[in-house]
């Protein structure tokens, strides 16, 4: 059997009903054996502010590295604001990954998003890899997962429908798994 893999996922959208969040989730249903999947909620991050860090790192931020520290790896579930990533997960990038420990470092990590567009975050993503290349997360190249047209693809409860996706979601775990494994 192989060695167990944790992944900690993070969803870019801060709002419950988000396609993104609903992507994680099926995440969490394909997974292949020996992975297990966590999430963790970006809402009580507060915006980074300089003032904040000198006066004691926030415990919502502590909490954040702590997870990221424990997992082996990352699954960065991301839609695209103005042809980039979301505010609230570039924040939480910054906050993890301020000295005197980046939480990043040596992280391997994949990256997937859904938008109601033709496009399917594929800017946004291209944006967020440069961000995770400078914080030093080992993020895998392929498979790329752009859910297009996402509102056809989930059910009203949220529920991923659509076989194809589903099957892209799975290989991108399984090369997940495998990329961390490698990396260790």
């Amino acid at each position: 059997m192989a060695e167990s893999i944790h992944v900690l996922g993070i969803a870019g959208s801060l709002r419950r009903g988000s396609l993104n969040r609903a992507a994680l989730r099926a995440a969490g249903e394909l997974l292949p054996e020996s992975m297990t999947l966590e999430t963790f909620d970006l809402t009580p991050i507060p915006m980074f502010n300089g003032d904040l860090e000198v006066a004691g790192i926030p415990e919502s931020v502590r909490e954040f590295r702590r997870r990221i520290a424990a997992a082996d790896a990352l699954l960065l579930v991301s839609p695209e604001y103005n042809n980039s990533m979301p505010a609230a997960l570039k924040n939480a990038i910054d906050w993890a990954s301020r000295p005197p420990e980046n939480a990043f470092e040596g992280k391997p990590a994949a990256i997937m998003g859904a938008s109601p567009g033709a496009s399917g975050t594929m800017l946004g993503q291209d944006h967020l890899r440069r961000v995770c290349r400078v914080v030093d997360m080992h993020v895998m190249n392929y498979p790329e997962v752009y859910i297009t047209g996402a509102r056809e693809k989930f059910d009203a409860e949220g529920k991923l429908t659509d076989e194809s996706v589903r099957r892209r979601i799975r290989t991108l775990l399984i090369a997940l798994a495998d990329w961390t494994r490698r990396l260790k």
